[in-house]
């Protein structure tokens, strides 16, 4: 694929709704063709839900934007059909340095899990995401799966009713009027749809700006991820460097809340900066640039009625720690089975709002993370700052000084352990597989657990007997029968036996567990089934 920035990708074009004398009801509605935008639809058509996405745009995003995507995203992405694409394009980096000004304090090295198909870390511009999710639209829409997008479609109003939500869109042909069962707002920080509806963006915790830039630069620099704090070329603030693919490199520098936002954003500013970074020998192309503001903040209720917000429509954070794509992607997959159980009748509405339950849990994480990471770059006294400075002097000799150094966690899994979905633990098993926790990968000969799980609900069963198939109130849960005592009782002992002999697991479509037990016992199952599907 070409970075065609300016060229449409989605161009407008006239739909037969447009031409209907009364609105046409739609499933569910889709706004904002950014990454959560284009994986949410992708992800409800290829279950068989129909959905339209709208955008008032026709092309990717210029820049990198988020570019560094964690193992649980990848896994997501994989999923929905993206993986292969993902893995040829992306930059896999696994080791990053920290320094406190000039000096370098350590190393480090993520620990790769050999029975996991993904990597701890991938680097990919946000725009070749965005191709990606597009080609994989257009293939969908070969095999007749139910998507469309509609690019120039721009939505100027909103009406919520009691089972459904009616849209006013503009276009380049004048408006018309569609409905949906449900929309999903995917609009970014700024979303217009939340604006719209009157719909407060709350818990603000602190404010930043950031200077984000792209450079094309050929040097023998390794894919690390180096991160300084308080560096001569950006005093007081920090700064972070990392490759990316196609000889590109992303550039942050921490720029603090009281800035000219139009003069730093100044081609010749931005220059002057990164060179003061990188040094007059250095030669490099400005490719792309931007100040970014945010506000660490989420909504108080990421569901108002029929609408459904994702991503940073609902919740934004800083970008210390690459979290913001990465949950906005979350988001989709925790989301996407829901509404197609509700919409299909397999589920009450009321298993909607579990979606914000669970995921209103996983921002407020983020944004506390956030915030510790921001006290800690950035001190807010004298004694603050002297405190954090000796814990990254000490980091050079000394491990234990390490684990206190917060130059941005970097993304992890969100685990559900107090969802209304979960049933009791009845294992004794492993903590990374208990009912709550993304289930872990394993490798199954020529390919991986997840792989073989699909979009449905699934009985693990391992060394134990259960039957073939359970079919609760419409809802059917296929088994996948394995066993620890072949070559891979490594990798299953370790991740679902434990100590224990057997085991049988009940997981969800986005791939998190909902029960555990040592054996198969119906009753209890079908319990967990419902639960699990909102119906108890």
């Amino acid at each position: 694929m070409t970075k065609t920035f300016d060229a449409p990708l989605y161009a407008y074009s006239r739909s037969p709704d447009q031409d209907e004398g009364l609105p046409v009801r739609h499933p569910v509605v889709v706004i904002g063709a950014g990454p959560v935008g284009l994986a949410t639809a992708v992800d409800l058509a290829q279950q068989g839900v129909k959905v339209v996405l709208l955008s008032d745009g026709d092309h990717i995003a210029k820049g990198s934007r988020a570019f560094c995507f964690g193992q649980r995203p990848l896994e997501i992405l994989d999923r929905i059909g993206c993986g292969h694409e993902m893995m040829d394009r992306g930059l896999h980096w696994s080791k990053g340095k920290v320094f406190l000004g000039q000096r370098e304090i350590y190393d480090f090295a993520h620990a790769e899990d050999p029975g996991h198909k993904w990597p701890a870390f991938l680097n990919l511009q946000q725009y070749a995401l965005e191709e990606i999710l597009i080609t994989r639209i257009r293939d969908l829409q070969k095999q007749d799966a139910p998507i469309e997008i509609r690019g120039g479609n721009k939505v100027e109003a909103i009406g919520q009713h009691d089972d459904h939500v009616t849209l006013e869109v503009e276009t380049p042909e004048g408006s018309y009027t569609i409905e949906a069962d449900w929309l999903v707002a995917c609009d970014g920080a700024n979303s217009p749809t939340r604006r719209m509806l009157g719909i407060p963006f709350d818990g603000t915790m602190f404010e930043d700006n950031f200077l984000i830039a792209d450079i094309e630069m050929t040097t023998d620099r390794p894919a690390e991820r180096w991160f300084w704090f308080d560096p001569p070329f950006n005093q007081g603030q920090s700064a972070l460097l990392q490759k990316q693919p196609d000889n590109l490199w992303r550039i942050d520098l921490q720029l603090g809340p009281d800035i000219d936002k139009e003069q730093e954003a100044r081609p010749e500013n931005v220059t002057s900066r990164l060179r003061s970074m990188l040094g007059d020998e250095a030669s490099f192309t400005l490719k792309w640039a931007s100040v970014y503001s945010f506000q660490c903040c989420r909504m108080e209720n990421f569901i108002h009625g029929r609408t459904i917000f994702a991503g940073d429509s609902a919740h934004q954070v800083s970008p210390f720690g690459a979290r913001g794509a990465n949950a906005g992607l979350q988001d989709a997959d925790n989301l996407a089975w829901k509404l197609k159980l509700v919409l299909e009748g397999g589920a009450p509405a009321a298993l909607i709002q579990s979606y914000h339950i669970e995921r209103a849990c996983s921002a407020d994480e983020n944004m506390q993370n956030s915030v510790n990471a921001t006290e800690f770059i950035t001190p807010k006294s004298e004694t603050s700052r002297i405190l954090r400075d000796a814990v990254l002097t000490l980091a050079k000799d000394y491990d234990f000084a390490r684990s206190m150094v917060n130059s941005g966690r970097l993304t992890t899994p969100s685990n559900y352990d107090t969802s209304p979905l979960n049933s009791a633990d009845a294992l004794a098993g492993p903590d990374m597989s208990r009912p709550g926790s993304r289930c872990p990968d394993a490798p199954l000969g020529d390919h991986y657990l997840l792989d073989v799980l699909g979009n449905g609900f699934t009985l693990l069963t391992i060394d134990a007997d259960a039957p073939d198939s359970v079919t609760e109130n419409d809802v059917i849960v296929k088994r996948l029968a394995l066993s620890a005592r072949d070559d891979i009782s490594r990798t299953l002992t370790r991740q679902f036996l434990g100590d224990c002999p057997s085991a049988v697991y009940l997981i969800r479509p986005d791939q998190h567990i909902a029960a555990r037990r040592e054996s198969y016992d119906d009753l209890q199952f079908r319990a967990a089934l419902r639960r699990a599907t909102g119906k108890e």
